[in-house]
C-alpha cells in the first residue's frame, strides 16, 4: 500500500499523507535482505530521488518456490523528474537485487497512477501480473456484535505457522518465513473463528479442525508508519469529527461514524485470510468484526484494511467501505534472471496461477 508523500493533494484536495517515524529504513526492516539507494544531482549532491528494495522466498502458485524481490517507496523530487532519475534508481536496485540470488521482481501502485506504471512496463520491462482489491473499513466509536453464535480463539505462532503453510501452499506470494512474520512485535496475533460448541482447542488436536472456520492474522503500523490526512476542508473536518462525537456519545445507535484520521493514526492490516465450510463466510465476518473491536479499543487505530484477489471467495465478505476502498491496486512483475530453480516462467504462466494471493503485511 503505497502512500502519498506530499504535504498537500493537487490544488488543495486532500491528500493521504504518510510518517515513516524518522527511519526511512522503518518499511524494509522486517525483511531479512533490504536496501534503500539515494539519488544524487549537481555539485551539491542533493539528494533528489529514493526507493527502498528487500528480497524474499515465496511461492509461485504450484508449491515451488522462488527468490522474489520488492520494489517499494520509489520518490523523485518534483523539480528533477523526467531527467531518467527514475529510471536510474530503478536499474540500480534491479542490480542488487540479482547480487542477492532475486530471479524476479515485483512493484505495487494504484491503476491510476500513470507516471509510475509507464516507468515500469514501459521503461523497465515490467508486465501487469495482479490486480488485488484494497478494502477498508473504519474503525467506529461503536462496538461491533460479533455473534453469541462465534468462538473466537487465539492461536499460537508455531500453530499458525503450520495452518497457513497448509491452507496456502498452493498461492502465490506466500513467505518461506511466515515464522518470523508471525512472530514479528507489529504482529497482534492469530485468531480462529468456529461454531460455538463444546470441542478441543485446535492447538491441542494436532490440526483436526471443524468443518467449517475462518482464520486470518492482524498486523499493526504503529511502529511501522503512520498516516495523516491533511488539506480538508473545515466543513469536512467539523462533520466527520460531529459523527464520531454522536456515536461517541449514543453508540447504541451504530452509526457509520468517521475515525479522526486529521491527527496521526495507524492501521490494522488483516492477512492470512482463510475460510473453509458451510458457515465460513458468517465466520470470516465475525472476525473481520472483531478486529475493529480491537481496533476501537487502541485509540490509535484508524482504519482496518486488508489486501486480497478479487477471485479469492473471501473478498466478498470482508466488511468495508466502498468510497473508502479501490477496486483494484496493481502489481507488475519482471523476471530478472534465466537461471531459477523453476521450470517455467511464472509470468507466462500467470493463467494457470492460484486465485489466491498471499499480501505480506510487510508490504504495505
Amino acid at each position: 500500500m503505497e502512500t502519498k508523500c506530499d504535504e498537500t493533494g493537487p490544488r488543495g484536495k486532500p491528500t493521504m499523507v504518510s510518517d515513516l517515524l524518522g527511519d526511512p529504513l522503518r518499511r524494509v526492516r522486517h525483511f531479512p535482505s533490504h536496501v534503500m539507494l539515494v539519488a544524487e544531482y549537481g555539485e551539491g549532491r542533493e539528494v533528489v530521488g529514493v526507493v527502498r528494495g528487500c528480497v524474499k522466498t515465496v511461492t509461485r502458485g504450484d508449491s515451488d518456490y522462488v527468490k522474489l524481490a520488492y520494489v517499494l517507496g520509489l520518490r523523485v523530487s518534483p523539480l528533477h523528474r523526467n531527467l531518467g532519475v527514475g529510471t536510474k534508481l530503478v536499474q540500480a536496485l534491479e542490480e542488487w537485487f540479482k547480487r542477492q540470488g532475486a530471479t524476479y521482481a515485483y512493484m505495487a501502485t494504484d491503476c491510476t497512477n500513470a507516471p509510475s506504471i509507464n516507468l515500469f512496463t514501459k521503461k523497465c520491462s515490467y508486465t501487469k501480473f495482479r490486480t488485488p482489491t484494497m478494502l477498508v473499513q473504519p474503525v467506529h466509536a461503536h462496538i461491533k456484535p460479533v455473534g453469541s453464535d462465534i468462538s473466537i480463539i487465539r492461536l499460537t505462532p508455531k500453530s499458525s505457522e503450520s495452518i497457513y503453510s497448509r491452507v496456502f501452499k498452493n498461492s502465490d506470494f506466500f513467505p518461506l518465513d511466515i515464522g518470523s512474520v508471525l512472530a514479528s512485535r507489529s504482529s497482534l496475533g492469530t485468531f480462529m473463528a468456529v461454531p460455538r460448541k463444546p470441542r478441543t482447542k485446535p492447538d491441542e488436536t494436532d490440526g483436526d479442525f471443524p468443518s467449517s472456520f475462518a482464520i486470518l492474522s492482524v498486523w499493526s503500523t504503529e511502529e511501522v508508519f503512520k498516516l495523516q490526512m491533511k488539506g480538508v476542508s473545515r466543513l469536512m473536518h467539523a462533520c466527520c469529527s460531529g459523527s464520531r462525537l454522536l456515536d461517541s456519545c449514543m453508540p447504541w445507535l451504530r452509526l457509520p461514524s468517521f475515525p479522526n484520521v486529521f491527527d496521526k493514526f495507524w492501521v490494522y492490516f488483516m492477512y492470512g485470510l482463510h475460510m473453509e465450510g458451510e458457515d465460513g463466510p458468517h465466520l470470516m465476518k465475525g472476525l473481520c468484526k472483531f478486529v475493529h473491536n480491537l481496533g476501537r479499543f487502541d485509540g490509535g487505530c484508524g482504519a482496518v484494511v486488508t489486501e486480497l484477489s478479487p477471485s479469492d471467495p473471501v473478498a466478498a465478505v470482508v466488511p468495508h467501505w466502498r468510497r473508502l476502498s479501490w477496486a483494484e491496486d496493481l502489481w507488475c512483475l519482471k523476471k530478472l534472471s534465466a537461471d531459477g530453480p523453476e521450470t517455467s516462467d511464472w509470468i507466462r504462466s500467470r493463467s494457470s496461477s492460484s486465485p489466491v494471493i498471499f499480501v505480506d503485511p510487510r508490504d504495505i
